[in-house]
Order: C-alpha cells, then sequence, then structure tokens
C-alpha cells in the first residue's frame, strides 16, 4: 500500500481497536508510556482521552524515569517493530524491578521480551511504517489505559475518531484531503511552522510536523501556544524574507484566550511570514479532534512529497542512522 492508502486506512484501523479484550494495569500506579516517533505518537493521542486518577505521562528516552522504580510505576511499553532500543531498555529495567508491565507490538524483540520475562501483549496488525500505523497503536493504547480505569469509554471515543475521519477522508476524495493539498501547494518551497494550542492542537502540530519530516522529508517546526508567545515569537522580528508558512490550528475546546493569540499573532507577523492557512477541529473527545486536525496535515506531508518526486515511505537516513548506530559507527 501507498503511504497516502494508508492514511485513508486509518478510520478502519481504529475500528480494529473496538471491543477487543485486551489486559490492564493496576489502576492505582502511576503509569509510564514507553514509545519513540510514530509509537509514541499513538501514546500521546491516546493519553488525550485519559483521565486518570494517578500520573500518566509519556517517556521517549532510554530506560525509565528516575521515579518510576520507587514509586512502583506500571509500564505500557510501545513499539510497532518491537525492536526499538530505548523502549526495550525501559521494559529491561522494569522487568528487573518487579515492576507490572504491558506491551503493545506487532512482533520483534518486545514480543521475546515478553514470552521470557510473562508479561501480556497486545499484538497490532504489522507490516507498516509506525507512524503509517498510528491508529492501530491509538486504539490499542486506548483500550489498555480504559481497562486500567484511566479512560472512561475507549470505544465510544474510538468509535468517534473513525467516523469523524470517514467523512473526512472519504476514501481518498473528502474535504481533509482536498483542504491537504491545498495547504501543500500553498506551502510550495516553504519551510511549515505549525502552531496549535496547548493539549489537542499542539499534540496535531508536532504530528504535523513529523509528518513532514519522514515523508515529505523536509524540516518542519512545531510550537505550542500560549508558550510561543513568551520566547519564539520574538524571534520571527528576525526574519526578512518569507521561507517560512505558517499553519493554524485550531480546537474548538481551546481556551477563548487560544483563539485570540492565534488572531494576533497573525497580525505581529503580516509581512514577515506568510500565514498559509488554518485547520479546524471537529468532535466532541479529545481523540476525534486530534485526528480531524492531523488528516489535513497527513495528506498535506503526502502532497508535499509528490510534488517533489519523492516516495514517501520509506525513511533510509533513520535506517542508515539506526544501522550506524548499532555498529557503533561514529
Amino acid at each position: 500500500m501507498t503511504m497516502f492508502e494508508d492514511i485513508v486506512g486509518l478510520p478502519a484501523q481504529l475500528r480494529w481497536g473496538i471491543g477487543r479484550d485486551v489486559p490492564g494495569l493496576p489502576p492505582d500506579r502511576p503509569v509510564v508510556l514507553l514509545g519513540m516517533g510514530g509509537s509514541a505518537m499513538a501514546a500521546r493521542i491516546a493519553v488525550l482521552d485519559a483521565r486518570p486518577r494517578v500520573p500518566v505521562l509519556v517517556h521517549s528516552s532510554y530506560g525509565l524515569p528516575p521515579w518510576a522504580v520507587g514509586h512502583g510505576a506500571a509500564i505500557l511499553a510501545v513499539s510497532y517493530s518491537g525492536n526499538t532500543e530505548e523502549v526495550l531498555s525501559g521494559v529491561d529495567e522494569a522487568v528487573d524491578a518487579g515492576l507490572p508491565v504491558v506491551g503493545v507490538t506487532s512482533g520483534g524483540r518486545l514480543a521475546g521480551r515478553s514470552a521470557a520475562a510473562g508479561f501480556p501483549l497486545v499484538d497490532v496488525p504489522g507490516g507498516m511504517q509506525p507512524r503509517a500505523g498510528v491508529g492501530y497503536q491509538a486504539a490499542a493504547i486506548a483500550a489498555v489505559l480504559c481497562a486500567s480505569g484511566h479512560i472512561a469509554d475507549a470505544d465510544t471515543d474510538v468509535s468517534e475518531a473513525a467516523d469523524v475521519l470517514d467523512g473526512l477522508l472519504d476514501g481518498g476524495d473528502g474535504p481533509a484531503v482536498r483542504a491537504g493539498r491545498e495547504l501543500a501547494g500553498l506551502l510550495g518551497d516553504r519551510t511549515a511552522v505549525i502552531y496549535g494550542g496547548y493539549g489537542v492542537g499542539a499534540a496535531a502540530a508536532y504530528r504535523w510536523k513529523t509528518q513532514i519530516n519522514e515523508n515529505a522529508k523536509r524540516p518542519a517546526y512545531a510550537g505550542t501556544v500560549p508558550e510561543m508567545n513568551h520566547n519564539e515569537l520574538e524571534a520571527w522580528h528576525a526574519v526578512r524574507s518569507g521561507p517560512f508558512g505558517v499553519v493554524s490550528l485550531r480546537d474548538e475546546y481551546d481556551h477563548p484566550k487560544i483563539g485570540a493569540r492565534l488572531d494576533l499573532m497573525q497580525t505581529v507577523l503580516g509581512g514577515k511570514v506568510a500565514h498559509v492557512g488554518e485547520v479546524r477541529s471537529v468532535g466532541a473527545a479529545p481523540m476525534a479532534r486530534f485526528f480531524s486536525l492531523t488528516a489535513v496535515g497527513d495528506v498535506a506531508s503526502v502532497a508535499l512529497a509528490e510534488a517533489d518526486g519523492i516516495d514517501p515511505t520509506p525513511v533510509a537516513t533513520l535506517e542508515t542512522f539506526k544501522t550506524m548506530l548499532a555498529k557503533g559507527t561514529p
């Protein structure tokens, strides 16, 4: 399948997780989700829907947070390939410390660790790039968090997200597809800068950034409002020409001041950088609103790749880097 077909298939990925019987984690322990790249993005999507009674956070590095063992954390390890070395290092540390662990993977060494240590797994369909399989992973993680008491009704939230995406993608010719291609055309050769409000919008902006990075093989940048109004905004004063294009992501549930800030930013940046456009969220639960914002960015990233004559699926530089790292090549 092509990357565009994978995007259009996101509603089916999400529905795969509805009604699935999955293991839970102890509900009274803080939860650490281990993940990198597309798997970490899936974890962040699911966490948006959580209303936990204990801390629930995503750890994207080696090992575990320094406090995890001492506080008896529960570990949800997410690695689409099953071979992510940062995640595996955290799993090993958790197993050695006797912490409860659940894995989400399509196989690889994480499945082997599960068999050896006896912790449960949620098996997701494999054969895709991790970023393309984000729907499978997000649905699986949401189900585990629901079984652990941290999401009230994961099936309802996942179903809404799938329904919203169905309407926006419409088999490859929906409004999100048209908007994504239009925004890609307006961006042209500009470097994309995506801003969203704290929470859903900021998470979606980061997904836009990473999709442009991996699919279009271009630099892109994401920022969070209001935080960037206290630092990054000042840097735009030095911009004298227009190599950048700003996209604003607006979530209906943003604090009212977020919208006012995004409006005012267009005035402040006027004449220095092109405001290419904006995307507004659809849906009620955070997961649906997230995917409604990112569907447009997913399509835009593929359209940018197509415009440059690039196949968006392979990530040769990342794979070469992993090989060099494994061999210890300086």
